[in-house]
């Protein structure tokens, strides 16, 4: 089971972090901490998969994958996969560069909503959802669909723009 997923900059300012288990805000920013620390000090060459640190308890691997200004961390327990897990987060990062053309950090910061509806897509409750990239970017583009359908600005928008016109 996924207990939570975090996307990080370089800089060790979490981009991104949904927690499955309850922790207590204090504790989510102390596990952020000593992610980032664990997971910042390792050279790129090193193994993606690590012990999850005291916070989070002997059971959990740290599963990361580092893209340009970016560490995405999956926290999991021993029953999770690691190839597999890397393979997710491979299939959420081209997701979301689907979604934005060229995801960059302020993609994450500027479409928060949008990075969290996709997350969702792909993991929920801690499990694993779906996989298939187009079957997670369709889903997508529906909901982006529908939200500008029914956003009721856009409708007014729309109308008033149709009272100039005549």
């Amino acid at each position: 089971m996924i207990k939570g997923i975090l996307i990080i900059n370089n800089h060790g300012k979490p981009r991104i972090a949904k927690f499955f288990d309850y922790f207590t805000e204090d504790k989510q920013q102390q596990i952020i901490r000593e992610v980032f620390q664990l997971i910042s000090r390792r050279s790129d060459r090193s193994c993606n998969f690590l012990e999850g640190g005291s916070l989070w308890g002997k059971e959990t691997k740290l599963i990361y994958r580092h893209y340009a200004t970016l560490f995405f961390v999956f926290c999991v327990d021993s029953s999770e996969s690691e190839l597999g897990i890397l393979d997710l987060i491979q299939v959420f990062v081209e997701t979301l560069d689907k979604c934005f053309e060229n995801v960059c950090e302020l993609d994450l910061i500027f479409h928060l909503d949008k990075v969290h509806y996709i997350l969702d897509e792909i993991v929920m409750g801690g499990m694993v959802l779906e996989t298939s990239l187009p079957a997670i970017v369709t889903a997508v583009d529906a909901q982006i669909k529908i939200e500008k359908t029914e956003n009721p600005l856009m409708t007014g928008i729309k109308d008033v723009l149709q009272t100039i016109k005549r």
